[in-house]
């Protein structure tokens, strides 16, 4: 693995595992995103209505239980996609880490799901990576995922030798 990206002062912690208060500062981040998209969108719709008929616009009003169905949707649909795709999310970025499975790549679609949907009902499951030597949240241990320090643009690519003739 080349550290050549990695800056000088993280390099000790490159892949080691991520604590509490790391994974937590990354969670606010990715909140305050999805709640930034949430009011993006709602002045797009907003935008678009005042546009369509400006002369009866008025805003939207919209309840609380769609509001808070919609941005959890998006919340899970914002992590899984993120884990998916790069192992990170916009706060993990922010903050140094990775989401990767077991074997050190990356999680597969389902897996980014299912861990997405665990961390978003029960955030509370964070709080068992205090203990133990890995710190292995509830979503890490049940789909053998791990959330490590990494400041490296993408995951390396493994290239599998060629088969024998």
């Amino acid at each position: 693995m080349s550290l050549g990206s990695v800056p000088a002062e993280a390099r000790p912690f490159q892949g080691r595992p991520a604590g509490l208060v790391t994974r937590t500062a990354a969670g606010v981040v990715d909140v305050i995103v999805v709640l930034a998209l949430l009011m993006i969108g709602y002045l797009a719709i907003n935008g678009a209505l005042f546009v369509a008929d400006p002369r009866h616009f008025h805003f939207v009003s919209v309840s609380s239980v769609v509001s808070r169905t919609v941005g959890l949707c998006l919340l899970i649909g914002y992590l899984a996609v993120a884990w998916w795709l790069n192992g990170r999310t916009y706060g993990c970025r922010v903050m140094g880490l990775r989401v990767i499975a077991a074997k050190g790549g990356r999680v597969r679609p389902l897996v980014a799901l299912v861990r997405a949907v665990i961390c978003v009902v029960f955030p509370i499951g964070l709080l068992l990576c205090l203990f133990g030597r890995r710190r292995r949240s509830l979503p890490d241990l049940l789909l053998r995922t791990a959330v490590v320090y990494d400041w490296r643009a993408q995951l390396p690519v493994v290239t599998l030798p060629a088969p024998l003739p």
